[in-house]
């Protein structure tokens, strides 16, 4: 029963491959290893999930299983290799400030080692997408900005009913809703970055949470990314320097937004998890 199972599951994956005519680039492996992930994890209508072929170094997730199309997790081309075949890495050329990585060079080795994922933290990363997209985490990202317009209009209420502007010039009416604008845009950053780090810390949680080799493998994940971004940063120069700080975190996008959780911090909470024995 479970072969028949883990065939139909890997069946469900190959689709997205299929219609995008990419299933010759990744081995039949990947998926076997996706739909092990789909069925540890507990997803209860599996046939909901399809995989596609992805650009960057590790999986993404798009849309809802519980809608017509479902959820898609795309699966990155490093993820084609393992420590004992890093055939998936070496066998692609990669440009940086337009020069190829070459991989025998000591950035090169030192990248190569950072994008080549053991087996476990392979599965932990497609379990923290499917884990994001089971808890609904796109529709959640998706309603900050209504919910934030919709608070634009209630500041600029309360601001003419509070300040009694509603009898007076249009001028001061129009500065009223200007500054309504401002606090809701602001809302709206500080808002965005709450969901997506609740998401973010939830989706590493739940993913960790299926076992002990799960979380093991999310400390891997996340350590391999530090010293991916520290790689990049030496080799991509004053643009690198911008992008990632020494520790390999993402530097924020502004002032009021951060954009991602910070990769420590998610390693950091999973190391605790296995400390505190909660995995």
């Amino acid at each position: 029963c479970n072969a028949i199972a883990d065939q139909a599951v890997v069946v469900a994956l190959r689709k997205g491959f299929s219609a995008a005519n990419e299933a010759l680039t990744y081995s039949e492996a990947v998926l076997v290893r996706c739909g092990h992930v789909i069925q540890d994890y507990g997803v209860s209508s599996p046939k909901n999930f399809s995989a596609f072929a992805s650009f960057g170094f590790h999986p993404v997730g798009a849309g809802v299983p519980w809608l017509p199309k479902g959820a898609q997790i795309g699966i990155p081309a490093n993820f084609n290799s393992s420590p004992d075949d890093p055939s998936g890495i070496i066998n692609r050329t990669i440009f940086i400030n337009g020069k190829a990585v070459d991989w025998s060079s000591d950035t090169g080795s030192a990248l190569k080692e950072a994008l080549v994922f053991s087996l476990e933290a392979q599965k932990f990363a497609i379990a923290r997408e499917v884990a994001r997209l089971q808890s609904g985490g796109p529709v959640l990202n998706a309603v900050v900005a209504p919910f934030c317009l919709s608070g634009v209009w209630v500041y600029s209420v309360v601001l003419k009913q509070v300040l009694g502007l509603h009898s007076v010039s249009p001028l001061f009416r129009g500065a009223a809703n200007i500054v309504a604008l401002g606090l809701g845009a602001v809302s709206y950053f500080l808002t965005s970055d709450a969901v997506s780090h609740w998401n973010d810390m939830s989706a590493d949680r739940l993913a960790a949470g299926v076992s002990r080799d799960y979380a093991k493998g999310g400390v891997e994940f996340y350590d391999k990314i530090l010293s991916r971004n520290k790689t990049l940063r030496s080799l991509m120069g004053q643009k690198g320097e911008e992008m990632y700080a020494p520790s390999g975190n993402l530097f924020p996008a502004h002032l009021l937004q951060l954009k991602h959780t910070p990769y420590t911090s998610r390693r950091d909470r999973i190391l605790s998890l296995l400390k505190e024995e909660k995995v």
